[in-house]
């Protein structure tokens, strides 16, 4: 054995062989070290941005032999799994609540590995590694975010509580094309669409969809403006920097694809996705210009066109809205793992996580009862 084999903690990804982490990590690209090193290194997911890298890593032999992606969270933004609440009942006990251990994809609230491992029981070594760390730590909880289901369960199974929450996603049924997937959604559901994307084209806006290698700088540029110009006009601050996109134009060019709507010659709006195997993710999108059904067209009916011509199986469209649904996305549930060092409040939350987890059941069978799809055919 390696002297260095075992459980250690990498402050940074430069400490972990891009080979040896893309490995582990599959074909998911959100996932890849590319991917997490340009959000470390731009400063996006850094210990001045609040998310300090402390990635949990197990070596063997002197190779590395599982990973989790993890960080030190001095507050709970980017995260999309709300956990306001439990900082509110630790601040009004006088308790803190930060730091606290979260493993996730900074920004991404996508379903994926994140005990990065070949085999079971490395997959436990990283859990109780995790556990072990969050203890000596002296931290008030962990958080593993968006895990995968067999994920999930076993990280019950070393203790940890469950929490369900719910995306809506778009499954490809094979459609001819566009047309095919509206045809077999209900009357007005499909004449929703098809007046939508009839009212954009009558504005004069087209879009153009690029893959990543085919992105100019400036096209870069006038993206990350839509995209901060979203942020300004909710009254917030953008996430991520100029500098992180184009390290992933770089880095990645073939993993990326940006959709960028023209009017007049001049763009007017984009959006930005990350393509996997056999999954597109959309990430973040903005305009410069108002037109109603501009954001469904170029977040949406653009990424939906896309899977289908070129067969993608799945497309992920974030977080939450249950404007999605009726226009093709469907609940599909996720679930996040949690401990909470005090056992007063792993109590509390326990109690809470029952109560929520039946009021998302029920939530998710009235939203199969709006399905905007022809109920004789059923939903692909």
């Amino acid at each position: 054995m390696n002297a260095r084999d075992g459980i250690h903690i990498l402050e940074s990804l430069d400490g972990a062989p891009a080979a040896e982490w893309d490995a582990l990590a599959g074909r998911n690209p959100l996932l890849s070290h590319a991917f997490l090193h340009a959000l470390e290194e731009s400063g996006c997911a850094s210990a001045r941005a609040g998310w300090a890298p402390c990635h949990l890593t197990l070596r063997k032999h002197g190779r590395l032999a599982g990973a989790m992606p993890l960080y030190l969270k001095r507050h709970s933004y980017g995260e999309y799994v709300f956990d306001w609440g439990w900082a509110e009942s630790y601040h009004r006990s006088g308790l803190r609540y930060y730091p606290k251990l979260v493993s996730a994809i900074p920004f991404t609230p996508v379903t994926c590995a994140r005990l990065l491992a070949a085999g079971a029981e490395d997959r436990r070594r990283l859990i109780e590694g995790a556990l072990a760390f969050a203890r000596d730590a002296g931290v008030s909880s962990l958080h593993c975010l968006f895990p995968t289901e067999p994920e999930a369960q076993a990280m019950r199974e070393a203790g940890m509580l469950l929490r369900t929450t719910v995306q809506f996603h778009w499954e490809n049924a094979g459609y001819a094309d566009f047309d095919d997937f509206t045809a077999r959604m209900s009357h007005d559901k499909r004449k929703k669409i098809r007046q939508e994307r009839r009212k954009i084209r009558e504005t004069g806006v087209e879009f153009r969809r690029l893959p990543g290698g085919e992105v100019s700088a400036a096209q870069w540029r006038f993206f990350f403006e839509c995209y901060c110009h979203t942020y300004r006009s909710h009254l917030s601050t953008p996430y991520l920097n100029l500098d992180f996109f184009l390290r992933l134009a770089r880095a990645m060019p073939d993993d990326l694809l940006l959709v960028i709507a023209w009017r007049a010659g001049k763009p007017v709006a984009s959006s930005f996705f990350v393509r996997g195997a056999d999954t597109l993710y959309g990430r973040y999108w903005g305009a410069l210009e108002y037109h109603p059904g501009l954001h469904f067209e170029c977040c949406y009916y653009q990424a939906i066109e896309h899977c289908i011509e070129h067969r993608i199986a799945r497309f992920e469209g974030g977080a939450q809205g249950e404007h999605k649904l009726s226009r093709g996305l469907l609940p599909a549930a996720t679930v996040s793992a949690h401990w909470l060092a005090r056992p007063e409040y792993f109590k509390a939350v326990a109690d809470f996580l029952r109560r929520e987890t039946r009021g998302v059941a029920h939530y998710v069978d009235e939203l199969a009862e709006r399905s905007p799809f022809k109920h004789e055919e059923g939903a692909p």
